[in-house]
């Protein structure tokens, strides 16, 4: 006994006829057949009518009964059918009465209730919509498609902005048997849409031109902050939280290794970091109904350091040019620069400057200049104090190692100009 189950959403379509290994056989009016191994299934249009290609021939049904005997064209009911050793089904195709449907969202997942009679025949659907996609600077739609087996509901993943979607069926057997598409389209509005989603994104302050941030170490050289590095401070930073449509509510949390020390409410936040250590930003956003996974990024302010050079040539070559210390993480800096004989010829208080060896506009002469720095790094006491005045002498100052983040530097700086 045959007993053949045939899912049209699995099958490949072919045009009648098709040439049987025994017996050719023919569709009478509009048809199409549907093959999946040796399976075979006539689908029609209006009317079930086969004929035999060899002439007249016994049809039998499934179970082996004589259907029509030495016929040539037989007229039969839905089923399936032998005609010597070859089996095949046939059936009338049947549009889907009143088909609808209604659009459930959730946090975790999107169920369309499908009605109308879907569950008689073994119906494909092919599904559109739009699902919102992070393109590394915004969300953006980007279109979906999903196919499958229709039934009662289907299963879609959260959607997180409004989007038309729209149901199709059968829209290549249908193409197959010269009819129009049959479609049902539904809108999810903003005030529907439940799921939640964001992208963390951070932009670090920089200053000054790329040449004047140069001598200072670990701050970011472009705006985009990458996680997990290590910075000079005191550093700002603009955090945000990039949210989809659906969020109302955000929490900002900043820990210093894991002793929470700021929280905020805002969409998107700013801080400074002023003091050294390991700091976590995390973020999370939600609304009434769904909250979003948190997500953070990493932010690690180095100790302070000043280091000075011993030798500059301003000759204009674009190479050591300007006396500038190198640097790291102070929120404190002045230097004083003095000629042999204790006249101040230059000073400077943003440590990413320096002096281009000119006095009142014009070249200094070559040779050896005295140089005198106070700074506090951002790991200094908030009342660390200098133990030595910053005036010109002869004596070299040492910084006091002992004293966290408080520098108090002297010595000679030599200008050489040299060929350009």
């Amino acid at each position: 006994m045959l007993k053949r189950v045939i899912q049209i959403g699995l099958l490949s379509f072919v045009l009648c006829p098709l040439s049987l290994s025994a017996a050719d056989i023919e569709c009478v009016g509009v048809a199409t057949q549907v093959v999946d191994g040796n399976d075979t299934l006539f689908v029609f249009k209006d009317e079930i009518a086969l004929r035999s290609t060899i002439g007249a021939v016994n049809w039998y049904t499934a179970d082996g009964d004589l259907y029509a005997s030495n016929v040539e064209e037989i007229y039969p009911d839905e089923g399936c059918y032998r005609v010597n050793e070859n089996h095949f089904c046939v059936q009338l195709y049947k549009e889907i009465d009143d088909l609808s449907f209604t659009i459930e969202p959730s946090c975790e997942n999107t169920v369309l209730h499908i009605s109308g009679d879907v569950e008689s025949r073994a119906h494909t659907y092919s599904l559109s919509y739009n699902a919102l996609a992070w393109n590394t600077e915004e969300w953006a739609d980007s279109a979906a498609v999903q196919d499958g087996k229709l039934g009662k509901t289907i299963l879609l993943p959260p959607l997180y902005g409004p989007t038309p979607i729209k149901l199709c069926y059968d829209a290549e057997l249908r193409d197959k048997l010269g009819l129009d598409s049959a479609c049902v389209e539904v809108e999810l509005s903003i005030e529907e849409v439940k799921a939640v989603k964001h992208e963390l994104t951070s932009l670090a302050t920089t200053r000054g031109t790329e040449g004047e941030k140069s001598n200072e170490r670990n701050r970011p050289t472009s705006q985009d902050l990458i996680v997990g590095s290590e910075y000079s401070g005191p550093l700002e930073v603009a955090f945000y939280s990039n949210p989809t449509p659906a969020a109302l509510y955000y929490r900002w949390n900043i820990y210093k290794s894991t002793e929470l020390i700021v929280t905020r409410n805002d969409r998107d936040i700013r801080y400074t970091f002023h003091e050294p250590g390991a700091y976590r930003v995390v973020c999370a956003v939600n609304n009434e109904t769904c909250t979003s996974d948190s997500l953070e990024v990493t932010v690690s302010i180095a100790e302070s350091y000043l280091a000075v050079p011993n030798v500059f040539t301003p000759n204009g070559d674009g190479k050591n040019d300007e006396f500038r210390v190198a640097y790291r993480s102070l929120r404190e800096f002045h230097c004083w620069v003095y000629n042999r004989w204790g006249k101040l010829v230059y000073e400077w208080t943003d440590p990413a400057k320096g002096w281009d060896g000119t006095i009142n506009g014009r070249p200094a002469a070559e040779g050896a200049y005295f140089y005198v720095i106070r700074a506090l790094g951002t790991d200094a006491d908030k009342n660390a104090r200098y133990t030595m005045k910053a005036v010109y002498t002869k004596k070299k100052l040492n910084a006091d190692e002992a004293v966290i983040g408080v520098y108090q530097m002297s010595g000679d700086i030599n200008l050489l100009r040299g060929k350009k």
